[in-house]
């Protein structure tokens, strides 16, 4: 999923949530001239003329709802940008514990691989030790 689809999600999940818990603003949320695209036009619209290059969840949540209560409001030229969203990954136990083994596994197959690179390295032998000992006239 583009990361502005990703934005235009998580907008409207916000806003969903918000109209399940607030009356007064679940009233603004189903205006008929209203539309989430809009919304979002209107969000990047008001980011674009702050100046800034992002903005925290509240600011842009209070964006969101400000675009729903008022009825004449400027929305905006659409602009074509993309946006990132920051959010929280949470694992269920399930997720955790499987995350855990996974890790270990990884663990072990790499300290196996460092055993087995250093057991693979040729030990020296009586052949290559004699060499290796031998004196030459030029050691003197």
């Amino acid at each position: 999923m583009k990361g502005t689809e990703h934005f235009k999600q998580t907008i409207k999940e916000y806003l969903d949530g918000k109209a399940r818990t607030d009356e007064l603003f679940a009233v603004s949320y189903a205006k008929v001239n209203k539309n989430l695209d809009d919304c979002i036009t209107f969000i990047l619209n008001q980011v674009k003329a702050s100046g800034c290059c992002g903005m925290t969840d509240d600011e842009v949540w209070s964006l969101a709802i400000h675009y729903y209560d008022e009825d004449n409001i400027e929305v905006g030229k659409p602009i074509s940008c993309g946006v990132v969203v920051n959010h929280k990954v949470e694992l269920t136990e399930e997720e955790k514990e499987q995350a855990r083994k996974d890790a270990l596994k990884a663990y072990q197959e790499e300290e196996m691989r460092k055993l087995q690179q250093h057991r693979s390295k040729p030990k020296p032998t009586a052949k290559t030790m004699q060499q290796t000992q031998t004196l030459s006239l030029f050691d003197f």
